[in-house]
């Protein structure tokens, strides 16, 4: 029986058994039809099993066995070029691609769960016949499992890669088909142009033969008859399938300029409602996609060459892109839009120096210390690469963003990567795309390999927001994706990372001061002691733990220990610092909470990782610690880690006596492992004095509170109140502190309002202005409220809650005007959200 979890609440399943067979390459060939809102084509996964595993067996009785028990939790994923010279070779000319290109079509609402359209039809099996239960195919055939959801699969068949000319290359035998796979996989570095061309000649190639499958709502099963291993498993198989157009990985909406688009944004279950794939971190792939749409769209995707189209008949164009640093499928991005390309009305030729792109097959490769990381053309071994402070970027926006965009953004991308490489060193990698994506967008921002989605909301006010929110998305390029996290519960390890690197790259990039961006960072770190200090109030106590806890459990209904993996644990809850969580034989997981709508909005393993890594910096010294965090980016880049790795790496470069108590054992005590605010923390924040900039705003607050005193009819020689200008964050700390105020009269708040301009600051100003404007039902300005929410949904969901709680009911009226207006846009999390606080 499929494993059914509430979508709601519950966690997310990773089913792919990662542990018998790896996927070590995709193809992808697409096309997006706006019309019918389905992406639909083939995929093709070039595969690999362990010589571990040969003897492995992977029944359908197993998987199911593994899937449905809930003792057996599962956890894991992670991120990584090849230009095509006859593109046409990837259109639908080629025999088994049968889809209309840019076809129109009705909208498909048929079966919105995707799990069996068309199943028994394309598989030549009753869906009846091939359940986990019943055994009535062969339990002796190896089982391919992949993470699949709300997907249409029409057929899969085996690849006949030995069809294809000069294959003959790979192999003494050229009709042992998984042979010229292993051999194409494991084509040396500086090969990579030749075996990305393969690989796209081996996906165009004829079938060999339909394969059976089963889909179900987490998870796509195929078997090859009497194929009993995985070895004997076919190593490149063709799925042909079509998105459904409520998929959860995709948003179909439309741009600010009211064009239409599609793209990923970061859904809680990744890419498996895009294409089936491997999900764990441990399945680390390269791939290449040719995504095909209509002339007039702009198709971006992850990958190391900036695409440029070609123009198909119909009015058709072609997009290729392909990447060659093995990484997570979950990483994977694509943006299909109007979208505009800004430029920088002059481009200087110290730009045109400092960007230079570097071709991995262009520059010499160096021996800067041995690589840790499977074998790719990797940036930290090419000597030009190493050098280069500002790798090559474009920006992309709705046409009617072009002028923000050229004004707020543009001139901050080339400071924000210089000061990123300055203090980490070598760019991962080589090249950045930027995307202005639609209202609808659930975050301020989002990092995938090569391209950051940034949401409209950063154009607003100053620089000072675009500049971190872009800083901390440039550092995700070194932690969250160069670097990933073995266990998916430890986020700490690419949001503690990309926040606390992002008050240093923006000092650098505005070329503080020493005492100025000592400052700054002070003020920008009590705002974050305040935000934390809610969110422990505000959360449940299981999801403020930054690393996850394990306990062995037995399958009481059949007696089996199904986690005998794991027997190394005791019984009792113990810290998982070695194990990445309850993995079963098979290689699926479980991923603590990734269901829960509600965690996409909370900022713990933000907050908490960013202060661990403060608290280590100054115990280390800055000099100290930013040198020894270079270092470990060129030992840990292109692997998976989990926080030991981190701690002790760091614990060994610290002279034995400025460690003091300091050990791996007390900091997960003290920082992972436990709910709430840490003790080291809470001792620093009691024990320490505010910053300059902190006292000038406590400063301005008693001004304020003056004011908000008197009375209506002043005294004439009474003292007008002279109020000091304030940087953007101290800015966002006074009205934090007027929201302590039990009440502030309209007059103050309208004196506030003109004083500091506030409908022009930015976003995150606003929200605090409207905070205030709600708490204190300032109806003058209740049209800033129903502007952000409309304009501002990355960061307006919680406004909704405080319309609500406040039991007025013209500010009820308010949140669902808005939420009517706005809730057929919206993120389907962010939906589901403020739904429940509304109704």
């Amino acid at each position: 029986m499929a494993l059914q979890l509430d979508p709601s609440r519950d966690d997310l399943p990773l089913m792919a058994n990662t542990s018998h067979i790896l996927v070590k390459h995709y193809v992808l060939d697409l096309d997006v039809d706006f019309e019918s809102q389905i992406i639909e084509g083939t995929i093709v996964l070039f595969l690999e099993s362990g010589n571990r595993f040969k003897k492995q067996r992977s029944s359908p009785e197993e998987t199911c066995r593994s899937a449905s028990n809930e003792a057996c939790r599962f956890r894991t994923p992670e991120p990584c070029h090849i230009p095509v010279t006859n593109t046409r070779t990837f259109s639908s000319k080629v025999g088994y691609n049968d889809f209309v290109i840019c076809g129109k079509g009705e909208k498909d609402t048929s079966g919105k769960d995707g799990n069996h359209d068309n199943q028994e039809q394309a598989s030549g099996i009753s869906s009846s016949k091939y359940r986990c239960d019943t055994g009535n195919h062969g339990s002796e055939d190896f089982l391919l499992v992949l993470d699949c959801c709300d997907l249409s699969v029409l057929k899969v068949e085996e690849v006949d890669v030995a069809a294809v000319p000069g294959i003959e290359k790979f192999t003494m035998s050229p009709k042992l088909r998984n042979q010229i796979v292993h051999e194409l996989v494991a084509l040396p570095a500086d090969r990579w142009r030749e075996q990305l061309d393969y690989y796209a000649r081996c996906s165009q190639a004829p079938g060999c033969g339909e394969l059976l499958f089963d889909i179900d709502t987490w998870s796509l099963q195929i078997r090859k008859t009497g194929a009993q291993t995985a070895t004997d498993f076919p190593h490149a198989i063709r799925i042909r399938y079509r998105t459904q157009p409520q998929g959860r990985s995709v948003t179909w909406t439309s741009d600010q300029s009211g064009r239409p688009c599609v793209y990923t944004m970061g859904s809680p279950i990744n890419n498996r409602a895009l294409f089936p794939c491997q999900e764990p971190p441990v399945a680390m792939s390269t791939w290449q996609a040719t995504v095909r749409a209509a002339a007039s769209f702009v198709v971006l995707t992850s990958g190391e060459n900036s695409a440029k189209p070609t123009q198909l008949r119909e009015g058709c164009s072609s997009w290729h892109y392909y990447v060659t640093m093995p990484m997570p499928a979950s990483t994977f991005t694509i943006a299909v839009g109007s979208w505009t390309e800004m430029k920088p009305e002059i481009c200087s030729s110290d730009d045109l120096a400092a960007e230079t792109s570097f071709s991995p097959s262009e520059a010499a490769f160096r021996n800067v210390g041995v690589c840790g990381h499977v074998e790719y053309p990797c940036r930290f071994q090419n000597a030009s690469a190493t050098t280069q402070e500002v790798i090559p970027h474009r920006l992309f926006a709705p046409g009617c963003l072009q002028g923000a965009c050229q004004e707020a953004l543009l001139p901050l991308i080339p400071p924000c990567l210089s000061a990123a490489h300055s203090v980490l060193g070598t760019h991962p990698f080589s090249r950045l795309d930027v995307l202005i994506v639609p209202a609808s967008f659930p975050s301020l921002g989002m990092a995938s390999p090569h391209i950051v989605f940034l949401s409209q909301s950063v154009l607003t006010g100053m620089s000072h927001l675009c500049g971190t929110r872009l800083c901390h998305e440039i550092a995700h390029a070194w932690f969250g994706l160069a670097i990933g996290a073995r266990d998916w519960t430890e986020e700490w390890l690419s949001e503690g990372f990309a926040t606390h690197l992002e008050d240093i790259f923006w000092a650098k990039a505005q070329q503080l001061a020493p005492h100025e961006a000592q400052e700054q960072q002070e003020l920008r770190a009590c705002l974050r002691w305040r935000r934390l200090r809610d969110e422990v109030r505000s959360s449940p106590e299981e999801m403020q733990v930054l690393r996850s806890m394990v306990e062995e459990r037995k399958d009481r209904k059949e007696g089996l220990d199904v986690c005998s993996s794991l027997e190394v644990l005791a019984t009792a809850i113990r810290p998982n610092k070695e194990k990445t969580g309850h993995v079963s034989d098979s290689g699926s997981s479980v991923i603590k909470h990734g269901l829960n709508p509600e965690k996409v909005f909370m900022q713990v393993h933000y907050l908490k990782g960013y202060f661990l890594l403060r608290f280590l910096a100054k115990r280390l010294g800055d000099d100290t610690y930013f040198s020894f965090l270079r270092k470990f980016v060129h030992t840990f880049h292109g692997q998976l880690i989990l926080s030991q790795d981190f701690l002790q790496m760091l614990l060994e470069a610290i002279p034995e006596e400025k460690r003091l108590e300091l050990s791996v054992e007390n900091i997960f005590q003290d920082w992972l492992e436990s709910s709430g605010i840490p003790q080291p923390l809470q001792r620093e924040r009691q024990a320490g004095e505010e910053c300059g900039l902190a006292r000038q705003v406590s400063a301005e607050v008693e001004k304020w509170v003056r004011v908000n005193r008197r009375p209506r009819k002043r005294k004439r020689r009474e003292t007008e109140e002279v109020f000091a200008k304030l940087l953007p964050d101290q800015l966002l700390l006074l009205l934090e502190h007027l929201l302590e105020q039990t009440t502030l009269n309209p007059r103050t708040l309208q004196r506030l309002e003109r004083t500091y301009h506030l409908p022009e600051q930015d976003a995150e100003v606003r929200h605090r202005w409207c905070e205030l404007v709600v708490k204190h039902k300032y109806k003058k300005a209740y049209g800033h409220v129903e502007r952000f929410l409309q304009e501002d949904q990355a960061m307006g969901i919680y406004l909704y809650g405080e319309l609500m709680v406040n039991e007025d009911a013209r500010q009820q009226q308010l949140a669902r005007k808005c939420f009517e207006l706005s809730k057929e846009q919206m993120d389907r999390s962010s939906a589901e959200v403020v739904a429940e606080m509304l109704f």
